[in-house]
């Protein structure tokens, strides 16, 4: 599926500024697209469908799911996440790069589909920072910032399955490191083409 271009798969906790990084990676390479993914929750304040996700009621997301449409789907939550493999070809058939976010299960199950992809984790500097970020932005109850605090260590804890893991305590360095990355696994398959 990924064979002609290159797919970036990229995690981090809720809470962690990977939205924010990933805005600065995509401003500064205009050539990395940004995969939407589908989710069946409702979009919240400022969100865009077919921008931030594909919202799509559950019934759809289970026939579509059904026919096999996605790479690789979850329920997080009490709602459906999920990748759709139309919009993998979309942004990979022609040698185009693309950043796909993810959570952990998702990282496993596109691996386990046999798709091909760099991954990348983005942690926060620590678990007392998150929860300060998290309480900070105030758009969760005390009770769901728990319960993403748990989340986020348990996702910690798996972040060594990712080829590359980059520590969101500087804005700017994170974003340079993840360039770096980007950059670095282009050069990479310049030199294997050069070496076939």
């Amino acid at each position: 599926m990924t064979n002609d271009g290159q797919l970036f798969v990229v995690s981090a906790p809720s809470g962690t500024g990977k939205n924010t990084v990933l805005e600065r990676v995509m401003a500064r390479r205009p050539n990395i697209e940004h995969c939407v993914t589908v989710t069946t929750r409702a979009p919240r304040q400022g969100e865009a469908d077919g921008t931030d996700y594909y919202f799509m009621s559950e019934d759809e997301f289970v026939t579509r799911r059904d026919r096999g449409e996605f790479a690789e789907w979850a329920r997080v939550h009490s709602h459906y996440y999920g990748v759709l493999r139309a919009e993998l070809r979309k942004h990979t058939a022609n040698g185009g790069k693309c950043l796909l976010q993810v959570d952990i299960q998702g990282r496993r199950n596109l691996e386990e589909a046999g798709i091909r992809f760099v991954s990348v984790f983005l942690a926060p500097p620590s678990l007392t920072e998150l929860e300060r970020r998290l309480r900070q932005r105030a758009s969760d109850s005390p009770e769901q910032v728990c319960m993403r605090l748990e989340t986020a260590r348990t996702e910690i804890a798996a972040s060594d399955e990712y080829d590359y893991v980059v520590v969101n305590d500087d804005i700017e360095r994170a974003v340079q490191e993840f360039l770096a990355i980007v950059d670095g696994q282009a050069e990479s398959a310049v030199h294997d083409e050069e070496e076939a």
